[in-house]
C-alpha cells in the first residue's frame, strides 16, 4: 500500500506506518506493498521467459453430446508448469498476458498446440481454443489461424475459437472482417460465456457465430429453478432458430444433463463427465457417459 505522505512543506520530514521518515512531496512503498510490487516483476520476468520458450502445457476438458453421451471433442485450457510455483492455472497468469501483450504469442501457440494434438483425435472430434481480444486488436489471429492449420494439417472444421460475449460488444469492422476471413477457411466461432449479460440478438445476427455456449451461472440452479429453466429453454430455441449449434457448460449434475439433453441443447461439458486433464488421459478409450467419471479428478 502507498503511504500518504502529501504535504506543501517539503522540508518537513514525513513519518510513514512503520516509522521511517521521508520528504513530502514523494511517495514510498510500505514494506507489504514493496513485497508485492517485488513479486509482480518477477512473476512477469518469469512469463516472459516462458512465452519465449514455450514453456507451457494444455489440458483438454471433454465436450460430449448430450444425446448419445459420446465425446464430440475438447476445449483446450492452458497451463503454466512454474518451477517454484506449480501448475500455474490460467487466472493467475492470463490477465499479466492480457496486460503486456504477451498474451499474443501465448495464443498462438495454443492455437498450433491444440491443432497438432487434435489432428491425432479420433476425425469427428473437435478443438475448440479461447482467444483473446487482444489477438483480434493486434491484427494477428488470422495468420495464426491459417498457420497452425497448415503446420498440423487439422482439416478447419475441426477447429472453433471462443470469443466471450464482452469481446463482441462493439465489434469494430476490423474486427468484423477477421472473424468472417476465418469463417470462409472453415473454422468454427463460438460465442462463450453466453448468459452474463453482453450479448444481444442483434449481435448474433450480426457475427459470423456457429457456437452458442451457455454460460455456467445459467446452469448452476437447474432445473430446480423455475426461471432459469425457462430462460434456458428461450435460450436454447433462440441458438437453434439462429443455426446455432448450443452447448453447456458447467455440468456437474445428472439432473442438470438430463434437462439440457430435454430440451434439446447440442453438447455439454462440465465436472459431471471430466476435469481438465492431459491430452493422454483424454485420449484413453472410454465407454459410454455413466463411464466418463473414472477421468474426474
Amino acid at each position: 500500500m502507498l503511504a500518504n505522505i502529501a504535504d506543501p512543506d517539503a522540508s518537513q520530514p514525513i513519518v510513514t506506518q512503520d516509522g521511517a521518515a521521508t520528504r513530502a512531496g514523494r511517495f514510498r512503498l510500505e514494506p507489504d506493498g514493496r513485497a508485492e510490487a517485488a513479486q509482480r516483476r518477477r512473476l512477469q520476468r518469469d512469463l516472459e521467459e516462458a512465452t519465449r520458450e514455450n514453456a507451457f502445457v494444455l489440458h483438454y476438458q471433454p465436450r460430449l453430446s448430450l444425446a448419445t453421451g459420446e465425446t464430440a471433442g475438447a476445449e483446450a485450457l492452458i497451463r503454466w508448469p512454474h518451477g517454484k510455483r506449480g501448475l500455474v492455472p490460467p487466472a493467475a497468469f492470463i490477465p499479466l498476458a492480457e496486460r503486456t501483450g504477451l498474451i499474443t504469442a501465448i495464443g498462438g501457440w495454443v492455437i498450433r498446440t491444440a491443432c497438432a494434438a487434435a489432428v491425432h483425435w479420433p476425425p469427428d472430434w473437435t478443438v475448440s481454443v479461447n482467444v483473446s481480444a487482444r489477438q483480434l486488436d493486434d491484427n494477428a489471429l488470422l495468420q495464426q489461424v491459417a498457420t497452425a492449420l497448415a503446420e498440423s494439417g487439422l482439416p478447419p472444421d475441426r477447429l472453433e475459437l471462443e470469443l466471450t460475449e464482452s469481446m463482441l460488444v462493439d465489434v469494430s469492422l476490423d474486427t468484423l472482417l477477421t472473424l468472417s476471413a476465418i469463417r470462409d477457411l472453415g473454422v468454427g466461432i463460438a460465442l462463450d460465456d453466453f448468459g452474463t449479460g453482453f450479448a444481444s440478438l442483434a449481435m448474433l445476427k450480426r457475427l459470423p457465430l456457429t457456437v452458442m455456449k451457455l454460460d455456467r451461472s445459467l446452469v448452476r440452479d437447474l432445473p430446480g429453478d423455475r426461471e432459469d429453466a425457462a430462460i434456458v429453454r428461450a435460450v436454447v430455441q433462440t441458438g437453434h432458430a439462429l443455426g446455432l449449434f448450443v452447448v453447456a457448460e458447467g455440468i456437474e449434475t445428472e439432473q442438470q444433463r438430463a434437462f439440457l439433453s430435454g430440451i434439446g441443447c447440442d453438447e455439454g461439458q462440465g465436472y459431471l463427465f471430466s476435469h481438465p486433464v492431459p491430452e493422454q488421459l483424454l485420449c484413453k478409450p472410454r465407454g459410454p457417459m455413466s463411464d466418463h467419471a473414472a477421468i474426474r479428478d
